[in-house]
């Protein structure tokens, strides 16, 4: 197993860090020995079974790296350089002789020490700093595109003035801009309320450097634990045990807790965004939006946690508990009239209906009788409970949903999978055989090169035309349901060019089972390993290359980098012989030449896709150029163009969209069908600013009032129109 033999190292201070041993109790679990069993773990249980080896050991510290200073503002590249001769060959060593702690410890007290550092010149640079913004100089919009770090401390403290120099002229400019729409619309002038810019830098910075310094063993495990198996392939990785808890929430679509929507805030506190309708903080009707949250009494003892500054995540652990039990805040008014008052709230179970699949079903007035009605099911993930005493599932709730519009006569259904990033294989193939019938829809290969299918077997429920629509923010599952529906000629896939290219399978495998039976193993965490991959029925692989759409529209989030192929590591892209036990039907291949262009059409006279694809192609640029000026007057220029561009736009689009609204009411008629309304005795009218609120109210954001944009009429979108209008195509030559 071992690719090499193993060295032992004395470890010896690193020039400009001063990396002092970190302080730490050792706990409950043994993370040295959880090291050693994850790193046997992952060489006997990835697809690669990838040893490891001196370029391996490399690569973790490369990740580690990026994970800690993505932006390349910490560490100098003398540093890195240092890090690596004393690191690079020797950490998959220290792994597997259960001395992880020595490695991991140090290098995060050389992130740290530096980190804080910089944050200290930050602070002193916005005390004494007499910024000009005269300059010609400019700055990366995004520094990850940077393949080296600033090479000594001289080019660094250079790279933190322009920083600060940015980010004081981003916020004056806001302020700025804020104060001009606000007085243009005759509206309070929200930057009023708040702290001076520069007061408000310092705050910022103030959280970053007790955020930094508020880690713990676990967190400084899961970070190193996480270079380690992110070597191996984008998607493996390690989970810390409050990651895989969030996992679990997140995957069961309802949690234990208050039933509010938190935010930090840069004055430390923690904010409340949003109330769950019908969940505790709403019922008890004492906590409000906007209130902000000081101090939390987990068991409601009498000892009150200070959690000014601390972590979010960590808050959020504070505040959930045991159904039943009882939680005490301390909360400061959102007005900021008054003290700080006591509110006592007993958790229950907040299900999170808004990342339930829901749907609308449209009626097209005047259409002829077997064309009249659309079902439009929209799919946020593929969710599925990971607990004993719950098997809910995306599968039950959309099979629910689909029965419904099968009651109210549905001649097509839209399934919109925009920004879905996946989930559970298995609700994922329950679904597909809800079109497809019985029958294989996804083939799956382990390590060992064996292939087997996920097959349907029922009978479909649904066998009316259907369009998928997809962006590049749609993967995994989601890319596997819209490849085996393209695959049968089931559905016509729209949007951007491809999907976002994930063709692997992973499994959580819990570490605690590996290790020795008398060690602590209590919170050891979970390898999240790449075991198989998937392939099209038809013998393709989604991975890398992802789901190519039938029809593309155009798409802001085309200009961005996204996808499979711009991970580092990414598995290839390989194909298999397609599965023997399914057949296309071949009526869409029939009829999409004369979809395409029909779409392409509308498409090239819509004003709305002409808008989207110049906001793409200025994106796009934008991206590429990769340069920010630190010249105000440059900055308020081009801020000026893009202020008329958008005001010029909304003034046709205002006329437009209420002709469009009118339209719309003698066009459509547009009923609600979320999983509240399935055994409704009638469907109700949608209304899309009410049923926004249907799940959570949110506090109203003051900034946000001021952006005059007119909403898609009837809540439909661009491409949601154009979903329909090609379903309607395909109703009417089939």
């Amino acid at each position: 197993m071992y690719a090499h033999q193993f060295r032992w190292l004395r470890l010896s201070a690193i020039p400009l860090i001063t990396a002092c041993a970190l302080p730490h109790a050792m706990a409950n679990t043994d993370f040295n020995e959880a090291g050693k069993q994850m790193s046997l773990m992952l060489q006997n249980f990835h697809y690669s079974k990838m040893e490891f080896s001196d370029e391996l050991s490399a690569r973790f510290l490369d990740i580690y790296l990026k994970k800690v200073d993505p932006a390349k503002i910490f560490f100098t590249q003398e540093q890195v350089d240092f890090l690596k001769s004393r690191f690079a060959s020797e950490l998959d060593d220290y792994l597997l002789s259960k001395t992880m702690l020595e490695a991991a410890d140090y290098l995060y007290k050389a992130y740290e020490v530096n980190a804080l550092r910089r944050f200290a010149y930050a602070k002193e640079l916005i005390k004494k700093e007499k910024f000009t913004f005269d300059s010609n100089r400019s700055v990366e919009r995004s520094r990850k595109k940077l393949k080296s770090w600033p090479k000594d401390e001289a080019e660094m403290a250079q790279v933190w003035h322009d920083l600060i120099e940015n980010e004081l002229l981003s916020e004056l400019l806001r302020r700025e801009t804020i104060s001009r729409l606000a007085k243009e619309q005759n509206k309070p002038d929200p930057t009023l309320k708040e702290k001076p810019a520069l007061e408000k830098l310092l705050m910022r910075y103030d959280r970053l450097e007790k955020t930094i310094k508020d880690v713990d063993q676990e967190e400084i495990v899961e970070t190193f634990l996480g270079a380690v198996a992110l070597a191996y392939d984008p998607h493996t990785d390690y989970w810390g045990a409050r990651q895989m808890e969030r996992f679990q929430d997140s995957m069961n679509t309802e949690l234990i807790g208050i039933g509010a929507l938190l935010g930090a805030e840069d004055d430390g506190s923690t904010k409340i965004n949003g109330i769950v309708a019908n969940g505790p903080a709403e019922k008890s009707g004492e906590l409000k939006l906007g209130d902000r949250i000081v101090g939390v009494d987990s068991n409601n003892t009498g000892e009150m946690v200070d959690i000014l500054y601390m972590k979010l995540d960590k808050v959020v652990d504070l505040i959930r508990g045991k159904e039943n039990s009882e939680v005490r805040l301390k909360v400061e008014p959102a007005d900021g009239v008054g003290p700080a008052k006591i509110i006592v709230i007993k958790r229950a179970k907040v299900p999170m209906k808004d990342e339930l699949a829901k749907a609308k079903i449209i009626e097209i007035k005047g259409a002829s009788k077997d064309k009249d009605r659309i079902g439009i099911i929209t799919l946020p993930s593929f969710y599925a409970s990971m607990t004993d005493d719950n098997n809910h599932s995306c599968a039950s709730d959309v099979e629910a949903l689909i029965h419904r519009m099968n009651n109210e006569n549905v001649d097509g259904i839209i399934i919109d999978l925009r920004n879905n990033g996946g989930g559970s294989l298995e609700a994922v193939r329950q679904m597909s055989g809800f079109f497809t019938g019985p029958g294989p829809v996804v083939q799956i290969k382990d390590t060992r090169g064996h292939i087997s299918s996920q097959t349907a077997r029922k009978k479909a429920i649904f066998n009316g035309p259907i369009v998928v629509m997809t962006d590049k923010l749609s993967a995994s599952a989601s890319e596997i349901l819209a490849a085996a529906l393209q695959d049968y000629g089931k559905a016509v896939i729209i949007g951007n060019k491809t999907t976002f290219g994930k063709g692997t399978v992973q499994r959580p495998i819990s570490i605690a089972q590996y290790m020795p039976f008398f060690s602590n193993r209590e919170r050891a965490g979970v390898l999240k390993v790449t075991t198989q991959k998937f392939y099209r029925v038809a013998g393709g692989s989604t991975q890398l290359k992802g789901v190519e759409s039938d029809i593309v529209l155009p798409s802001v989030i085309s200009a961005y980098d996204v996808g499979e192929a711009s991970l580092d590591y990414a598995m290839e892209y390989d194909k298999i012989p397609k599965s023997p036990y399914y057949s296309k039907d071949a009526h869409i291949s029939e009829i999409l030449p004369e979809l395409r262009l029909r779409s392409s059409n509308r498409v090239a006279l819509d004003p709305d896709f002409r808008i989207i694809q110049e906001e793409s192609n200025m994106l796009k640029k934008r991206i590429d150029d990769n340069k920010v000026s630190l010249n105000k007057a440059t900055r308020q220029s081009e801020m000026s163009k893009l202020e008329a561009r958008r005001k010029e736009i909304n003034k046709e689009r205002k006329v437009r969209f209420a002709e469009m609204a009118k339209a719309d009411t003698l066009k459509f008629n547009i009923y609600r069908l979320n999983l509240d309304d399935i055994n409704a005795k009638s469907l109700p009218l949608a209304d899309p600013d009410k049923d926004k609120d249907t799940f959570m109210k949110t506090a109203e954001d003051p900034t946000e009032q001021l952006d005059d944009s007119p909403d898609y009429p009837s809540g439909l979108d661009p491409e949601l129109r154009e979903g329909i209008n090609i379903l309607r195509d395909m109703l009417e030559l089939s």
